[in-house]
């Protein structure tokens, strides 16, 4: 097993949000995974929903509203380089109206709507993870 230097397990949630049959993904800069394509999500906290931290992440990373969530697969990451362990929930679902905004952009350099099956590299852990699981988001809910 990977060495996370005695940090616990954290809970992320990564939410898939598509439009029109693609899927929104963003630079990451500035924390683990810097250089990387990845779901807009982030730490679930105490006392929240799933959901909620979906809509919530969703909206203070974008600007954009969600519709129609639900429940995807879940993943268990080492990001041996953050000494850190992530077990993160997957949410699938629809983008509100509107583009996507960079609203922190010391987190995030670009946001890019991509088809799940060309996605750009590389991918951050868990999404990585998440694709190489073979899952594919199914059809509008």
């Amino acid at each position: 097993m990977a060495e996370t230097s005695g940090v616990g397990v954290s809970v992320g949630v990564g939410v898939i949000v598509r439009r029109e049959g693609l899927v929104l993904l963003g630079l990451r800069r500035g924390s683990h995974g810097a250089g990387t394509w990845a779901l807009p999500g982030g730490h679930l906290e105490a006392g929240e929903t799933v959901e909620a931290c979906a809509r919530r992440e969703v909206l203070e990373e974008t600007g954009l509203t969600l519709h129609a969530p639900r429940p995807g697969p879940y993943g268990s990451d080492v990001l041996a380089d953050a000494g850190r362990h992530y077990v993160t929930l997957f949410v699938v679902a629809e983008a509100g109206a509107g583009e996507p905004q960079r609203r922190e952009p010391h987190k995030c350099d670009a946001w890019r709507w991509c088809r799940w099956d060309a996605l750009p590299q590389p991918l951050f852990v868990p999404l990585r993870s998440l694709v190489d699981s073979g899952f594919i988001p199914g059809p509008p809910a």
